[in-house]
């Protein structure tokens, strides 16, 4: 992987805040011609720096205005199981977000559901239905005080 220099550095805040932005503009900016800019975007994508070029999509606007975290505790954590609840959660499509974790859970779930009654069902389908679930534990949140795939660079 080519190491990242400042103008990599620079293109890539530009377009955490707005991928749409063109790249003549995005080269105004960081001093570099529109070619430049789209040669190092297609290098950085090729390499896996770029993941994704998504619309972030506000999930009340949507229909799905409840978040919730869910920690989930295993019975057993052979690799084939721990292997087939990632690949549970993965499938779900409640599921936002999923994290293999150290410490007294296994997972940590971030889940976009309509009601609460979306949840229940949800936890009947993975967490009862699907077996080995020790137990979890569910946080709803009250207001997302700051959400965003930004990293600071």
């Amino acid at each position: 992987m080519t190491p990242l220099d400042s103008f990599d550095i620079a293109i890539l805040r530009i377009l955490q805040r707005d991928n749409t932005t063109p790249q003549r503009q995005i080269g105004e900016a960081v001093n570099l011609s529109a070619p430049s800019v789209q040669r190092r975007i297609r290098r950085m994508e090729a390499e896996g720096v770029i993941t994704a070029n998504v619309a972030v999509v506000a999930p009340e606007r949507v229909g799905r205005p409840l978040t919730i975290f869910a920690q989930v505790e295993l019975v057993s954590e052979t690799p084939q199981d721990i292997d087939l609840m990632k690949q549970r959660f993965r499938d779900a499509p409640e599921v936002q977000q999923c994290f293999y974790v150290t410490g007294e859970a296994d997972f940590m779930l971030v889940l976009v559901v309509e009601s609460m009654a979306a949840y229940e069902e949800f936890t009947r389908r993975s967490f009862f239905q699907g077996g080995n679930v020790r137990k979890f534990r569910t946080y709803v949140s009250m207001d997302a005080v700051k959400t965003g795939p930004a990293l600071t660079l």
